[in-house]
């Protein structure tokens, strides 16, 4: 198996090299930076890329962005993202071509020697392999879409606005409607996410997490 490993810190990416070829694996390169990246995987023709998602200048998307890049570039390449947090719409744009031979790991995943080798294993066998906790955050994210697409426009309205932390009257002032008709969508939207009776101000946070759940925005 041939490996090019991308990740802009430095400590970690020799720290994988050492792991891998002290497991008997030919890394063909070890680089830190997206367009070294694809440099590596154009020169080399690894059979599998372990992709760092944050790397520079922005230490935003360029890892996952290189990946995308270089898998159109060479489809049979196989690509093992590994990322410190769940990010949905990183995973979503590296699947979006397929699941084959993509694994998608949380960084803390790597001190499982076991379980990384096993998912790198099975990545480069055409196979895929997702982090439990990206499946169960990305599910929980889609529930909570689910719920939300039986508020009504109004009240979707409403709980955007509510999200900038706004209190009623403000609410009313911004989609010029009474505070009555704001306290009415309020209570909708408690009763449609399922959210009991009980301290409205903790309501109001639950109600405000999901809305940040389903559209991707909280961290």
């Amino acid at each position: 198996m041939r490996i090019v490993v991308a990740e802009d810190d430095a400590l970690l990416r020799e720290g994988l090299v050492l792991l891998l070829r002290g497991e008997g694996l030919d890394v063909v390169g070890a680089v830190g930076d997206p367009d070294a990246l694809l440099e590596a995987v154009e020169r080399h023709r690894p059979d599998v890329a372990i992709v760092d998602v944050r790397m520079p200048p922005t230490h935003t998307d360029e890892g996952i962005r290189a990946a995308v890049a270089a898998r159109a570039a060479h489809p049979g390449l196989a690509v093992l993202v590994l990322s410190a947090y769940v990010e949905q719409s990183f995973a979503t744009e590296l699947l979006a071509g397929g699941a084959h031979r993509t694994g998608y790991l949380l960084k803390e995943r790597v001190g499982r020697v076991g379980d990384f080798l096993e998912a790198l294993r099975r990545v480069a066998g055409g196979g895929t392999a997702i982090d439990p906790e990206v499946v169960a955050q990305l599910f929980a994210r889609q529930r909570a879409a689910d719920r939300l697409s039986d508020l009504t426009a109004r009240e979707r309205e409403v709980l955007a606005v509510m999200a900038e932390g706004m209190g009623n009257g403000a609410i009313a002032s911004r989609l010029f409607i009474t505070e009555n008709a704001v306290h009415k969508h309020i209570r909708n939207i408690f009763s449609k996410l399922g959210l009991q009776a009980g301290d409205d101000s903790d309501r109001r946070v639950v109600a405000v997490l999901r809305h940040l759940e389903a559209t991707g925005e909280r961290s």
